[in-house]
């Protein structure tokens, strides 16, 4: 894109589709453990699979402080020099711009002084968030904010049609599907998988934070044992009010695929995540899913027997231990990656193009 300095006219040919340079600029990213993260990691071992050539423009190695309420998220300070740099030595041949945070900032700020198309993704419902932390913030602030970041990319990506229709409703404009994929080589049925705690097992996965509405299960009466894998700014408190409950931390690769396929049921409390790709881990394998009846669930399942969606989540869960494990598996291996991969390609705005 820009081999001799930014916003230089593209005057070469464009690379052939398989060997684009893809620019990932991303304020999630490891050690972090969240769907964000793993999905833009997953995103990038696909673009290389088929030939792309990926770099990602992350927090790793900048200056961070913690963002507040939650440490474990760290903000670079003041990127924009740094980051251009890394604009002009990558050269890339499309940008994607995939979080909010002062990297998304910095790097839409470059794209539109060197007229240069991105795209962005909207992953998280930070007006949601923002709420459950700051109540003073009005939400439309917050979309207000999420619309002027968003307007000048040529596509904002979303993971459902529901959210796409959600988003348009809100004024948002050039929203396009990059739905969700789940690594079905990883993510699968472990023989002998089992975790030392009295069964049933009803296992949560994700972010221990207020907006994940985790208090939700833990208060559930259930037989067996809860278990909670994950990590955030509300662990302790939840670890000393459910003394019960088995937290194990975070857990990543085979650790956490033994972890979904130890389990009778997965319980996904949220009320606010746009898709839920831990619930798609948790099918592949072979783990039935209990969850409230609410955007991302209904998107994932869109009405297939492996889940039991329901206002009353202790009757889900209880209900969702009948359902056949290998019916759970096989809804899991219909979305495969490569098709998602092909959707972000698709949105993607690639310099020079007409």
């Amino acid at each position: 894109m820009m081999p001799a300095g930014l916003g230089q006219a593209s005057s070469y040919p464009l690379p052939e589709p398989h060997r684009l340079k893809v620019l990932i600029v991303t304020d999630a990213w490891t050690p972090q453990v969240n769907g964000v993260v793993r999905t833009l990691e997953m995103l990038g071992r696909d673009l290389r699979a088929l030939g792309h050539e990926v770099h990602y423009a992350t927090p790793e190695g900048r200056f961070t402080v913690p963002l507040p309420t939650y440490s474990e998220i760290r903000l670079a300070i003041f990127p924009r020099a740094a980051l251009e740099r890394e604009f002009r030595e990558f050269a890339p041949d499309a940008i994607h711009i995939a979080t909010e945070g002062t990297l998304g900032m910095s790097a839409r700020a470059i794209c539109l002084k060197y007229s240069i198309p991105f795209t962005t993704s909207f992953h998280t419902r930070f007006p949601d968030y923002v709420r459950a932390r700051f109540s003073f913030i009005g939400e439309e602030t917050v979309y207000n904010f999420l619309r002027w970041f968003h307007q000048p990319a040529t596509a904002m990506m979303v993971a459902t049609p529901s959210l796409k229709r959600e988003m348009e409703s809100r004024d948002f404009r050039n929203v396009r599907i990059w739905s969700r994929g789940v690594d079905t080589e990883l993510f699968r049925p472990i023989d002998g998988a089992s975790l030392p705690h009295p069964k049933p097992i009803w296992l949560y996965v994700g972010r221990i934070a207020v907006e994940k509405n985790i208090e939700a299960f833990l208060k559930l009466d259930l037989p067996g044992t809860k278990v909670v894998i994950g990590d955030g700014p509300a662990r302790h408190a939840l670890e000393r009010a459910y003394p019960a409950t088995k937290f194990l931390g975070p857990r990543t690769g085979e650790a956490l695929a033994e972890a979904y396929a130890a389990s009778d049921v997965f319980v996904f409390p949220s009320r606010t995540d746009t898709f839920g790709l831990v619930i798609l881990e948790a099918l592949a394998c072979g783990t039935p899913v209990a969850a409230y009846p609410v955007q991302g669930p209904l998107d994932v399942v869109n009405g297939a027997p492996v889940a039991v969606l329901d206002e009353n989540l202790e009757k889900a869960c209880r209900a969702a231990l009948a359902i056949p494990r290998q019916a759970a598996r096989e809804f899991a291996l219909q979305h495969s990656w490569r098709a998602c991969t092909q959707q972000f390609l698709l949105n993607l705005a690639v310099e020079g193009e007409t």
